[in-house]
């Protein structure tokens, strides 16, 4: 959201955000404040958003509808299912008072995630259409999240386009390791569907046969869980736990990247690798083998201890094998995957549609 916000500032266009009020941790929190200071002509509005259903949500609605209105703006795009709905339940309001506004909507997991065979997947199912009818365009950041978006919900509502995330010219870098950097780092969100729990798991198989060490950089709801197993796995002189922190420090203190996600849409945190040409160990889900095609880089399974240990031991047994792959990934990344080319495909897909008859 950061990158596209500034590279469309870049191509000329009055840009804001609106997002939670929440905190979001140090380099968010600074993020959000440079956006505000440096580069948003809008500014940054913080709402409270809640992740659950409820009466806020109201609340969030209608500062999202008020500020739209106050400014005239004429592109309300939501990412993920809040966002989305937001953004779209405004937009669709504005547009009955004649303004020239059109929504777009970018999933990010969220609601997608729940089973549709279970109450609450069916519920947010049903959500999902109504709000599609007062969509203007869907953005998919890759080829999977639009296949589960027909799968779970039906047919596009409206026009849609998979546009995927892009990196910086200053994401490619030379990464310099410290010293006592651990074998293998884990960068991302603390919660069960990043697989963190898998990773301290292959861990503690690894250490039945040699020293191996990690590095787990991150925060999130179940940040104590983990550390309570690392503990419970006899790890903790294995394992440290930093807390949030830049991708770019992370970097320097493992050798070898492991995204052992259940799940994921399109992983910034796989591009960022590639650009800093960091050894990857990763699962095959999500977008993740639409980043890495064409460049020899071995998925694995999801949820699957012994997999990630077998892959874990290969690194140990042949780092650079996996150096290689890296180069390989990094010159894939910088062809393909550019804040630039996203920026300006998605500004082109709003003005074709600012362009057509409104739908109200």
């Amino acid at each position: 959201m950061c990158d596209l916000a500034a590279a469309q500032t870049e191509l000329g266009h009055r840009v804001g955000v609106i997002c939670d009020a929440g905190p979001a941790g140090n380099a968010a929190e600074a993020a959000l404040r440079n956006l505000d200071e440096n580069i948003c002509e809008r500014g940054v509005v913080r709402v409270p958003m809640s992740r659950q259903v409820g009466l806020s949500d109201l609340t969030a609605y209608r500062a999202v509808r008020r500020l739209a209105c106050e400014t005239q703006a004429h592109i309300l795009h939501g990412h993920g299912a809040k966002g989305g709905a937001y953004a779209r339940l405004a937009a669709h309001k504005l547009k009955r008072s004649r303004q020239n506004i059109r929504a777009f909507y970018t999933p990010h997991g969220g609601s997608l995630h729940y089973s549709p065979a279970t109450l609450q997947g069916r519920i947010f199912m049903e959500l999902e259409r109504y709000l599609g009818r007062k969509t203007d365009g869907l953005i998919f950041e890759s080829a999977y999240s639009a296949d589960i978006y027909q799968a779970k919900i039906g047919a596009f509502p409206c026009e849609a386009r998979i546009i995927p995330n892009g990196v910086k010219p200053t994401d490619f870098y030379e990464r310099a390791l410290d010293e006592s950097a651990a074998d293998f780092v884990f960068v991302g969100e603390l919660r069960h569907l990043k697989g963190v729990d898998i990773l301290l798991h292959a861990l503690a198989e690894l250490r039945k046969k040699q020293s191996v060490t990690a590095y787990i950089a991150g925060g999130g709801p179940d940040a104590e869980e983990f550390k309570t197993l690392a503990e419970k796995l006899s790890l903790m002189d294995a394992v440290t736990f930093p807390g949030p922190i830049p991708a770019e420090t992370a970097f320097t203190r493992g050798r070898c990247l492991i995204v052992p996600s259940r799940a994921e849409s399109f992983p910034y945190i796989v591009l960022e690798a590639g650009a800093a040409r960091m050894p990857l160990i990763a699962t095959h889900v999500g977008g993740i083998p639409e980043i890495v095609e064409g460049c020899n880089v071995p998925l694995i399974p999801g949820a699957d201890t012994h997999a990630l240990v077998q892959e874990m031991q290969a690194y140990m047994d042949k780092p650079e094998a996996f150096v290689e792959r890296a180069n390989t990934l990094r010159e894939s990344v910088a062809k393909r995957f550019s804040v630039d080319g996203m920026a300006q495909a998605i500004t082109k897909f709003y003005s074709s549609r600012l362009n057509e008859h409104p739908q109200a």
